[in-house]
């Protein structure tokens, strides 16, 4: 007998919900989970093995539970690239932004509880509600993708949520989401009840403009979420990171785990923070690269969203399955890309040149074939 999810007691809220992800198969460009494409320079593998062979020889002992060294050159970063000066007391760091949203939702969410995110936008924010047993809520866009200040702010004095995202470079769209909007919507959600409003800037250092870390000052209810997985080329490593008031980070070390951030992770982060300049001009070639892309897809004849993160949302494909159609024969010349499930639309990385050419080249020939 075969027992499915469903048999088993589980939650409510969690019956009939996918995991989330994106397919793995093994092709010879891979554009679909934002990765940045370049391998850690080798002055940096170096630097990583020492810190981590340092941390080894107290393995044995618990790491420093409060990550201070880690905290405290997360918090230099910010100040020195974000405009807006941040301490230590400002700054908490996870295994992955997904674990600082979990701490959010578990702090200032829960049973009885509820967020809004603006969707089409990342939907780890609705899964990561449902498995805190925050109630989700998703807010309006407008067709363009962009959030129409209107009708988000009724839909936050309508639902008066506990918790509201942002997200900026908004994933899987690109667009980025403006100081005007974001203070609009910060001020709703004041007006409804004091609420708690989550920046989400896993992509910022692509964007054409600024971080909204300087809005922080004065607004004790605003969280900046960050990650080193995308502009520090380390998805490996697993390091997300938040900056917001001291109580705020207080807050969030109510319900961390003990010792949650291993001796490890932080020695590999420290070291990547090392070499932040060498990894940030790596982050330079890619917005050139995702602004080739942009530029060649509506030459191609594709309709493509601005953007502003190491990502391009191209389309439009009418039609049901016509989206995963496309996505099918682009994957059949031996490139990967997203159908993240917005009707019409697919997303592709920003590769390397060779990896953007190869994919170019794949949609041009479709193009000339649904021309033919």
């Amino acid at each position: 007998m075969t027992i499915r999810i469903d048999d088993l007691p589980v939650r409510d809220e969690l019956r009939g919900k996918s995991p989330y992800g994106a397919p793995q198969l093994d092709v010879p460009v891979r554009l679909n989970t934002n990765e940045n494409p370049y391998p850690l320079p080798e002055p940096l593998v170096e630097r990583i093995a020492e810190r981590v062979r340092e941390a080894a020889r107290d393995l044995n002992r618990y790491p420093d539970r409060d990550a201070v060294e880690l905290r405290t050159e997360l918090a230099r970063y910010l100040t020195n690239t974000g405009g807006h000066e941040v301490t230590l007391a400002n700054v908490w760091a996870a295994n992955g932004s997904n674990e600082v949203i979990q701490q959010l939702l578990q702090t200032f969410g829960g049973p009885g509880r509820t967020a809004i995110g603006f969707e089409p936008s990342y939907s780890m924010h609705g899964l990561i509600a449902r498995g805190t047993g925050t109630g989700w809520i998703s807010g309006p866009r407008s067709d363009d993708f962009t959030i129409d200040v209107e009708a988000a702010t009724k839909a936050i004095a309508e639902n008066q949520p506990d918790v509201v995202f942002i997200t900026t470079p908004n994933n899987p769209t690109g667009n980025a989401v403006s100081a005007d909007t974001v203070l609009a919507l910060y001020e709703a959600a004041q007006a409804a009840k004091p609420s708690m409003v989550v920046i989400d800037e896993a992509y910022v250092e692509f964007s054409h403009g600024d971080s909204l870390l300087p809005l922080l000052a004065g607004r004790p209810n605003l969280v900046v979420s960050r990650t080193m997985s995308k502009a520090f080329g380390a998805a490996g490593l697993r390091l997300g990171y938040l900056a917001a008031d001291p109580a705020v980070v207080d807050a969030v070390q109510l319900v961390r785990l003990p010792y949650h951030l291993s001796a490890v992770t932080q020695a590999t982060a420290l070291a990547a923070l090392e070499h932040t300049d060498t990894l940030l001009k790596y982050v330079e070639q890619l917005k050139q690269e995702r602004d080739r892309l942009v530029s060649e897809l509506r030459a191609i004849g594709y309709e493509v969203t601005d953007s502003d993160a190491n990502f391009v949302q191209f389309g439009r494909f009418d039609g049901e399955g016509a989206a995963h159609a496309v996505w099918q024969r682009i994957l059949d010349r031996g490139v990967l890309v997203r159908d993240n499930g917005v009707p019409g639309w697919l997303r592709v990385s920003a590769g390397t040149p060779e990896e953007n050419d190869a994919f170019l080249d794949a949609v041009r020939e479709l193009k000339k074939e649904q021309q033919a």
